[in-house]
């Protein structure tokens, strides 16, 4: 691993910590030319299917994408990055059960929406203004109170 601080290759850990889900190996590091300490993480790579936009295009699954969207519907929110984070891994999860080659990005873009609500409720408004592309107060509305509605169904 290349030292940020002075490029050096050589290094030594002196901490490896798993997160939560044993899915990613936290690492904090000591170059042995400067010893600054870094922190690395490494997380298993995993084929995930490709994703097929609307107009038929194909491209990779992009996890900052969909962190990028989640922390612009959150902004301003008391959410926090390791709540997106795990967001973000619950539907990686979804993507590696899949167990296709391909995904339509509206079936991601559903499980989004599903879930979003329990990780916090303006950042679904926000996030379903920008997804369904309202053309009118009238359509945000009606996702409102759909959403209220299935609120008050689940008890919250």
């Amino acid at each position: 691993m290349k030292c940020p601080y002075c490029g050096h290759l050589d290094n030594r850990v002196i901490d490896s910590r798993l997160n939560k889900d044993a899915t990613i190996t936290r690492r904090r590091r000591e170059c042995e030319a400067c010893d600054q300490r870094f922190t690395t993480y490494e997380r298993l790579e995993v084929m995930l299917p490709v994703l097929v936009k609307k107009d038929g295009r194909r491209e990779p699954w992009d996890r900052r994408k969909l962190i990028a969207g989640l922390e612009k519907a959150c902004e301003k929110r008391s959410v926090s990055r390791d709540r997106i984070d795990e967001f973000a891994d619950a539907i990686e999860h979804k993507l590696q059960d899949y167990g296709a080659k391909e995904i339509q990005t509206q079936v991601v873009g559903q499980w989004v929406m599903e879930d979003l609500p329990r990780l916090d409720e303006v950042a679904y408004v926000r996030f379903a203004s920008v997804y369904r592309q309202f053309k009118d107060v009238n359509e945000f509305m009606d996702e409102l109170k759909t959403m209220l509605d299935s609120r008050g169904r689940d008890g919250r």
